[in-house]
């Protein structure tokens, strides 16, 4: 591969947001999986063994780096989702059956596509978050001016007497 499309892929790595991060290991998981199967159907032990173990490392790392804390029953049910992944991905190395490989291709494409809205939406919340807060300022803001103008028309009208 050549230098710069390297270089340029690391930096898209380490200027990324976790969001971005998680949606590139979908999309690797899934093109490895793909690999996988043109490697399986041309009878490549090998390479079909390597893409599909380079997908499961993947999906291994969706379970270890899984925040239990936040939504433990939504964790545990996606762990348990990952987990079936590997084992489909095992049978399919074991059996040589491209079956499974589309199967847990399917199910990471709809996952990819739920985080995706997930994001968006989350995204939008923070947006109105933040304009909802900048609207609180203003407003703010121009009740202490009112405030402000209030007093000094006070004080001229003590002056005055």
């Amino acid at each position: 591969m050549n230098q710069y499309v390297k270089q340029y892929q690391k930096s898209s790595i380490e200027t990324a947001s976790r969001e971005q991060i998680l949606i590139m290991l979908y999309d690797g998981a899934i093109q490895f999986l793909n690999k996988a199967k043109t490697a399986m159907s041309q009878n490549l032990i090998e390479d079909t063994h390597n893409n599909l173990m380079r997908a499961q490392n993947i999906i291994q790392e969706f379970i270890n780096s899984m925040d239990r804390e936040i939504a433990p029953q939504l964790a545990e049910n996606l762990i348990s989702l990952y987990e079936y992944f590997i084992r489909r991905l095992v049978y399919a190395n074991i059996k040589g059956e491209i079956e499974p490989i589309d199967e847990v291709i399917s199910y990471l494409k709809s996952l990819k596509s739920t985080w995706e809205q997930a994001i968006i939406l989350a995204q939008k919340e923070i947006q109105n978050q933040e304009s909802d807060a900048v609207q609180h300022i203003n407003v703010t803001d121009s009740d202490d001016e009112n405030y402000t103008n209030d007093d000094e028309e006070d004080d001229d009208e003590e002056d005055e007497d």
